[in-house]
């Protein structure tokens, strides 16, 4: 099909039409006992429109492949994902009134695949989650589409600079509160393209000399751990991960390790915990990446105060939980899974207790890459 300018131009405008009309997501302050002259802080990303962080990823790549000449009027939509990012740009392809073929693990919650159906999305799913990426492009040779590859251009696609990027919005939102500058900010990697983000605008804003430094949580069977420590980025797994959203069993191409300063790695019975813990703080559920986020933040904060630190500390509330009633907030699948959330959600009450977090968890300060 010819390239249609005008088409494009309007499509173009259509986004940011959609974008001028939602507002900044809030930052929220997590007021749990015992913190102390501690900050800690939610990003939630769960109030955009597609109801998740990746909401932000799926703008940024129509933007990225509309003005690249890769999307064109009719363009089929193709892309590789876990769940999230599929929803968003089922979202987005709706709004430019293009097909969406989302190409996801077996694994994926029913809810999501019910998501996508509702922005008008088709769900293409296969066996695990390796295989997301040649099916992808296989389907997007064969109908003529454009595969977005997430995991390659999230990076890139996103102006880390400014322009309301998260990163922005969060140290805009923190300049009234005690400590403006955080000591950390804690996110987990999917496709790389979050940390990559904040990291470069840790660095370009300066607030790196100001002490802030990034951390990333990668749950079980993720690879991205291993590749941080090791320094050998070519490392996969043959695993999925079970906490949707982050994880991978390769190093994507978006990851950028040299702009992370910590990493952990979060056991799944962990992560899950924390969602319970949340729901006890926070009054709601939350997706799984934002309960492996908040175990890394709070073994953050025991660390910060055994050294008699003072600050704040940010993190992503990355999706709601509504999504995962069938998974994490279901005994029976806790139970199938042979997942036991006893010791941790008994540490999370001594942490309430104490203010420290005593359950260790692997981690690792710079990439042996460097």
């Amino acid at each position: 099909m010819p390239y249609d300018r005008q088409w494009v131009a309007d499509a173009i405008s259509t986004i940011e039409a959609d974008f001028n009309r939602s507002a900044d997501t809030h930052l929220i302050r997590l007021d749990l006992p015992k913190l102390g002259d501690i900050g800690l802080y939610l990003k939630d990303e769960s109030t955009h429109p597609s109801g998740s962080l990746k909401h932000r990823l799926a703008r940024s790549l129509f933007l990225y492949g509309l003005c690249n000449g890769w999307i064109n009027k009719d363009t089929p939509i193709i892309e590789a994902s876990s769940g999230s990012t599929a929803v968003s740009e089922a979202y987005f392809a709706r709004l430019l009134g293009l097909r969406f073929i989302a190409v996801m693990p077996k694994s994926t919650s029913q809810q999501k695949i019910d998501q996508i159906a509702f922005y008008g999305g088709e769900s293409h799913l296969v066996d695990h989650s390796g295989q997301i990426y040649e099916e992808s492009q296989r389907l997007a040779r064969e109908l003529g589409g454009h595969y977005m590859d997430q995991f390659t251009y999230a990076e890139r696609a996103t102006d880390w600079r400014g322009n309301n990027n998260i990163a922005e919005s969060i140290f805009d939102q923190l300049k009234r509160e005690p400590h403006p500058i955080p000591r950390w900010i804690i996110v987990g990697a999917g496709t790389g393209g979050t940390s990559s983000t904040i990291g470069r605008y840790i660095r370009y804003g300066r607030s790196l000399g100001q002490g802030c430094e990034l951390c990333v949580a990668d749950p079980e069977n993720s690879v991205f751990y291993d590749g941080y420590e090791t320094g050998d980025c070519s490392v996969t797994n043959s695993k999925g991960s079970r906490v949707e959203g982050i994880g991978r069993p390769r190093v994507e191409p978006s990851f950028n390790p040299t702009v992370v300063d910590r990493m952990y790695r979060i056991p799944d019975a962990a992560s899950f915990a924390a969602l319970y813990y949340l729901k006890k703080h926070l009054g709601r559920r939350c997706g799984g990446s934002t309960g492996t986020n908040l175990i890394a933040t709070l073994s953050l904060i025991s660390e910060m105060k055994k050294a008699g630190q003072t600050g704040s500390v940010v993190t992503l509330l990355c999706d709601g939980g509504d999504r995962y009633c069938d998974t994490y907030y279901n005994p029976d699948w806790l139970k199938a899974q042979n997942i036991d959330l006893t010791p941790w959600t008994d540490a999370l009450d001594r942490f309430d207790e104490t203010g420290l977090f005593d359950m260790p968890l692997d981690h690792c300060s710079g990439y042996a890459g460097r």
